[in-house]
């Protein structure tokens, strides 16, 4: 399986949660499956997306909130995982497909096949950790707890198209629906 079908996977799970969705690639995959106002797709700022998702969930805690983020992302901010921890928002449930590289950028290996990402965000004092394939992802959003989920996919970018929402646009109706 490769991230685009993780992505539909993830979606079909999805009811009026908020998607923060990583850079590149996925962002597109994402675009392409199921593009809606409550999706926010990330542009140009690699590592972030689940810093965004925190503050979203820390500022809306009666919205529900998902991150689908990538192996090269979390490990790029991992300071990300320790604020997320102990700010323990009970909307927030933060995927991580890991395809151990950087598929945006060329398919150059992360170093994500050396590491346990799981083990990691357990290290940190995580409670809700889970393999995607072991779960029902509807009944772990549902939870009201903060979870963290690695979902194991291979290498490979699709087709997708290139979003064509300019971010200011993408930020707007994304603030719009928050809102409402």
């Amino acid at each position: 399986m490769q991230r685009k079908d993780a992505i539909k996977s993830i979606m079909n799970s999805i009811k009026d949660e908020f998607i923060i969705c990583n850079i590149g690639f996925p962002a597109r995959e994402l675009y392409d499956i199921a593009d809606r106002d409550k999706n926010f797709y990330m542009i140009g700022s690699m590592g972030l997306v689940s810093s965004i998702g925190l503050g979203i969930a820390l500022t809306k805690p009666n919205k529900k909130i998902v991150i689908i983020d990538g192996d090269g992302s979390f490990l790029m901010n991992l300071g990300s995982v320790i604020t997320t921890y102990v700010q323990n928002p009970k909307n927030l449930t933060w995927i991580v497909i890991n395809n151990q590289v950087y598929g945006s950028t060329g398919n150059q290996d992360t170093y994500a096949k050396y590491l346990n990402i799981k083990e990691i965000a357990k290290a940190v004092g995580f409670v809700h950790v889970y393999n995607y394939d072991d779960i029902n992802l509807r009944k772990v959003i549902d939870d009201n707890n903060l979870n963290f989920i690695e979902y194991n996919v291979s290498a490979g970018n699709s087709d997708a198209p290139i979003i064509n929402i300019n971010p200011i646009e993408i930020k707007k109706r994304f603030m719009k629906a928050l809102e409402e």
